[in-house]
Formats: C-alpha cells, sequence, structure tokens
C-alpha cells in the first residue's frame, strides 16, 4: 500500500507529464528515492518550484480515494516497473508510468491487436468489425480498441461474442463508462478482459485526452486494424502513432463513393497493408507474433546472429556495448531520433538480444 501512496504521489503531481515521470524513474530508480530528494536535487533535474511543492505536499485526500478504490475487488494498478507491464508499450515514446485498471489483470500479458474505426459507422463497416474481431480472436489475439461509439464497440463485441478477452483503453477515469450507453458492454468487458486508463478514476472525459490515450491501444498492439475512417479522424491519429512506434497498420479499403473510406484509402497510399481477409493480418503477424508468444519459453532466440543484422541495428548493439544505458543515452550515442531508436530496441528485444533492465534502461545479452 506504501507503494502505492509513493506512485500516487509522483504521478499526481502537477507538472509531471509521463516524459518527466519516467526520467525522475530512470534517475532515481523507483518513486519512494524521488520523494526522498531534497527540493534543490529536484530544481536541479528541471522540475519548476509549483511542481517540486507538489510532489513533496500531495493532496492526501485524493490519494486516499485512490486507495479505497484500489481496495476494490477487480480493481488495479500496474507500474511501468511491474513484471507485467506490456513489453510493447514500455518500449513507446512516453509510455504511462501507471495504469489503473478493472477486470482480468493477466489480459495483459496477452498479445494483443487493436481495431480501431469512425464512431458512425455504415452497417456494413459495424459487420466488418466484429467479424474480423471474431475471426482474429479466435486466432489467439486480444482486441484491444477504446471502447468509443461504432467501430470500437463493435470490435469489442466481435470478441466477447467469441467469448474470448478483449481490453479496452479509456480516455477518462475508470469510474465512470463513457459513453454511458456502453455501461452494459463495460461490465462484459470486465469478467473477460480489461478496463484501462492512465487516468486517476474519477477523471472527466476531456476531449484532449481521447488523442492520448490512443498511443497506449497502438502502443500495446502488435499491429492496428483501421476498418472505417473520414480523412480527418481518430483513427487516424491512431494509426499515425502505430507508424511512429514502427507497428503494422493494417486498412480495409472501401467504395470510392463512402467517405468513410478516404481515411482508409489515404492509409493505403501512405503504406498501410490492405487487408481483404483476417489472413492478410495472420500472415503479416505470424513472425513477430510467433517471437512474442515464445519469448518466455525459448531462450534460443537469444543467440540470434550477429552478422545477419542490417547495419542500423549493429551500430545500435556496438554503441550499447554491454553496459546498462537508457533510450536518452543511446539517442546521443547514435544521433538517431527516440522514435527509432525505441522501435529498434524492441525488435532487439524480441529477438532477445536485448533485455529491458529496471529504471527503463536495457543491456545487450552476452
Amino acid at each position: 500500500m506504501q507503494n502505492h501512496r509513493d506512485w500516487l504521489c509522483l504521478i499526481l503531481a502537477k507538472g509531471i507529464g509521463p516524459n518527466t515521470c519516467n526520467k525522475l524513474l530512470l534517475e532515481f530508480n523507483d518513486p519512494q528515492n524521488v520523494l526522498a530528494c531534497e527540493p534543490y536535487q529536484l530544481a536541479s533535474f528541471g522540475l519548476k518550484e509549483s511542481s517540486i511543492k507538489s510532489l513533496l505536499n500531495p493532496d492526501n485526500e485524493q490519494i486516499s480515494k485512490i486507495l479505497d478504490w484500489l481496495d476494490k475487488p477487480q480493481h488495479h494498478l500496474i507500474t511501468i516497473l511491474d513484471n507485467d507491464y506490456p513489453e510493447l508499450l514500455k518500449s513507446i515514446h512516453s509510455a504511462p508510468p501507471i495504469l489503473f485498471a478493472i477486470g482480468q489483470r493477466q489480459a495483459l500479458g496477452y498479445l494483443h491487436f487493436a481495431i480501431v474505426g469512425s464512431r458512425n459507422p455504415t452497417t456494413g463497416g459495424k459487420r466488418l468489425a466484429e467479424e474480423f474481431a471474431a475471426e482474429l480472436s479466435k486466432s489467439g489475439l486480444t482486441i484491444c480498441s477504446g471502447l468509443a461509439l461504432g467501430i470500437d464497440y463493435h470490435s469489442h463485441l466481435g470478441a466477447l461474442k467469441m467469448g474470448c478477452s478483449t481490453v479496452a483503453v479509456l480516455g477518462n477515469g475508470l469510474n465512470n463508462i463513457y459513453p454511458a450507453r456502453h455501461k452494459a458492454i463495460g461490465r462484459q468487458i470486465i469478467e473477460n478482459g480489461l478496463l484501462l486508463s492512465e487516468y486517476p478514476p474519477d477523471t472527466k472525459p476531456v476531449p484532449s485526452n481521447f488523442p492520448q490515450r490512443n498511443r497506449i491501444i497502438s502502443g500495446m498492439s502488435t499491429g492496428v486494424l483501421v476498418v472505417e475512417a473520414a480523412k480527418k479522424s481518430g483513427s487516424l491519429i491512431t494509426a499515425n502513432y502505430a507508424l511512429e512506434q514502427g507497428r503494422d497498420v493494417f486498412a480495409i479499403p472501401g467504395s470510392l463513393h463512402n467517405p468513410l473510406a478516404k481515411g482508409t484509402h489515404s492509409l493505403i497510399k501512405q503504406g498501410a497493408k490492405l487487408v481483404e481477409t483476417v489472413n492478410d493480418i495472420i500472415d503479416e503477424l505470424a513472425p513477430i507474433a510467433s517471437i512474442v508468444l515464445n519469448k518466455s519459453i525459448s531462450s534460443e532466440s537469444g543467440y540470434q546472429e550477429y552478422d545477419n543484422l542490417d547495419t542500423d541495428y549493429k551500430f545500435l548493439l556496438d554503441s550499447m556495448a554491454y553496459d546498462i544505458v537508457s533510450v536518452d543515452n543511446l539517442v546521443k550515442l547514435t544521433g538517431l531520433t527516440a522514435e527509432v531508436v525505441s522501435s529498434m530496441l524492441l525488435i532487439l528485444e524480441l529477438q532477445g538480444m536485448i533485455e529491458f533492465q529496471q529504471g527503463g534502461r536495457y543491456c545487450r545479452c552476452s
């Protein structure tokens, strides 16, 4: 419980977002060490006076309410230092330091795949979302979406109809299902999967939160399927996050006369994989899915031949040497962007050539 309190003091402090929080963890290893710092130490780290004051004088009433919330059955707090924090999500830029959850915590360890799309889909789009979600679920993938109206809802529904797990990432606190009409399916998800949010339980649904939560949907997934989307759509934000994170993006084409096909056609022009059947996705994901699923039981992948790597990956490994290094260190050493380094580290980790260490650092396997 004290550990939870320390985490809440850190993430509730004003002016300390995910990036700053993760940098503090990288420097001080855990929240308890951050809270033990003197104000001048925190100031030297770049924190403003208002943030330091908020950090060292937390809102105990709010923290007590959240701790009471965590005492309820099936309520969880998952930190970025926990063993079951999703490995793929851990690798993204601005990974959420903590996740609040309700439901089956073991669903964090499943192989996730995102399906997103329009909030006002056609009848055909709804049917496609359900059918693809059902077939992908039967194939062993756990559908991840945002519980929004339209394609999100029908994606979750398709998985649940097969009796399979599904994960919904909300842009508000978990004390209230948003939209309210999805309370019933929310209860089903809790029984078969997981509701997730990076926001404290009482957080209201603020428009700016939803684009932010989209990075989590794509970040914890092996790929993203866009079913229907207008030219300017929140689904395209998720797809763009996926591309930045090195994930596969898939899109279903539609009629030239359908305005909800404009977004998917645009993605296909940009390199998204055109999808006609579920097998188009399964075949593409098979290699990475095999690596992820077998990672915990196979040590063979830890000995991939260095000579078979692309030049850029060799350069990154050589820059690491055999030291424990952070993404920021590697950005400085290689001159690559944080997004590129994070994506390359993910691939190397899945191949068993590097290991993730506590505090967001990585080390090369011998």
